[in-house]
């Protein structure tokens, strides 16, 4: 197996279409600096009425989310988007691979844009076609492909909700991987030593829903490298796995540690500890809350005034829910002031510049998903919607 390397952009400048980051921005964007912006962003706004619909994800900054008309995750916001077939352009802010989703569950006509296109997922990027195709040959080359369900998590590629849709798997969030699980095992109940999950990219998410939803172990928990031959796995490793997680995670969440866990519990009697689960398991083991975004969000609202939190997930929602609930103490799961950079790249000039280019007649940075992507991607979402019991949100 040879490496699939991201090729080196420097500055975000050249075109990798393949990726979720790295492709620079054509337009002259209006100074950072501007003052007018904010006015300018108004004013496009309604110059464009019911035309357009303006999408913002929790982690954008609050300069951007105050013009958007629904925010939410990422599956949330593209159905979001699907529910308003009236609107001709839908300008998300977020990133790449939620600009993809909502292109998929939109209309042809409707046009969804991003307005910078280097607003990319490293986790996404962490699994790309070629590498998983080639995983999928030396699992069969093990003989163990044909007891292997596939399931993606939403913050991944098209093409690799493609892959799964094509290969009988399904996609999942963070609010439902447990019952996409239980979904996948039962695809391949019958078959010789029981169904085995490829779950990607991020392995985190997944050996959190393995061991601490389903009640597998982490014996049972194999990781797949990309980079190494094999996935710097043997076949006996394959065939005595449950859960094949992929070599992949969230770049802000991964920063969480146990360490600043325990400082915490030391610091600030009564703290309680909320964290999502892209965080690693160590952190997870030793939090009293794990849940997606919008659990996280609908804790801190419910929690008691003159309560304390420290919450793992992305500082700009970290801040909002803080500034949002003044009468708790609500802190930042790490000592240092991290971002996600790629969600970040979304900014009020950029926004501006989309906007302003919609006024003025011209789409700017159009997702649009290739129609056989699209086909098999549909499938393996909708087989997640059609999913009993629990919603889909992120």
């Amino acid at each position: 197996m040879t490496t699939v390397d991201l090729p080196l952009l420097p500055l975000g400048r050249g075109v990798d279409l393949n990726s979720e980051r790295g492709v620079e921005c054509p337009g002259d964007l209006p100074a950072a600096s501007d003052p007018d912006l904010v006015a300018r962003a108004i004013a496009a706004k309604e110059a464009l009425g019911d035309r357009v619909f303006v999408l913002g994800h929790h982690y954008q900054r609050d300069e951007v989310i105050q013009f958007a008309d629904v925010t939410g995750d990422s599956f949330k916001l593209a159905r979001d988007a699907a529910a308003r077939p009236e609107a001709e352009y839908i300008v998300f802010c977020g990133v790449h691979f939620m600009a993809e989703s909502a292109d998929i569950l939109t209309k042809p006509e409707q046009q969804v844009i991003l307005p910078d296109l280097a607003a990319g997922c490293s986790m996404a990027d962490m699994a790309r076609l070629t590498q998983v195709e080639m995983a999928w040959e030396a699992m069969t080359a093990a003989g163990v492909a044909d007891a292997v369900v596939p399931v993606t998590y939403m913050n991944s590629s098209a093409d690799i909700k493609a892959f799964c849709g094509r290969n009988g798997g399904v996609v999942c969030t963070s609010s439902n991987a447990e019952v996409a699980l239980e979904w996948a095992f039962e695809q391949k109940a019958d078959v010789e030593g029981g169904a085995k999950v490829l779950f990607l990219p991020d392995q985190h998410l997944g050996r959190n829903t393995a061991v601490l939803k389903m009640g597998l172990t982490l014996d049972d928990c194999v990781v797949w490298d990309p980079h190494r031959p094999n996935g710097g796995l043997t076949p006996e490793q394959l065939r005595d796995a449950k859960m094949i997680l992929w070599k992949g995670h969230c770049s802000v969440h991964g920063r969480f540690s146990e360490d600043v866990v325990d400082e915490l519990r030391a610091t600030i009697p009564g703290i309680q500890i909320l964290v999502h689960p892209e965080c690693k398991h160590e952190v997870v083991l030793k939090a009293d809350l794990v849940g997606s975004t919008e659990f996280i969000i609908k804790t801190i609202e419910a929690a008691p005034a003159g309560s304390s939190w420290a919450i793992g997930t992305e500082l700009n929602l970290v801040k909002r829910l803080a500034a949002a609930h003044p009468d708790k103490r609500i802190t930042f799961l790490d000592k240092t002031v991290c971002y996600c950079s790629t969600m970040n790249r979304i900014d009020l000039p950029h926004f501006v510049w989309a906007m302003e280019s919609l006024v003025a007649g011209t789409v700017v940075n159009r997702i649009e998903v290739d129609p056989e992507t699209e086909k098999h991607a549909l499938v393996a979402l909708e087989r997640m919607l059609a999913l009993p019991g629990k919603t889909a949100r992120d």
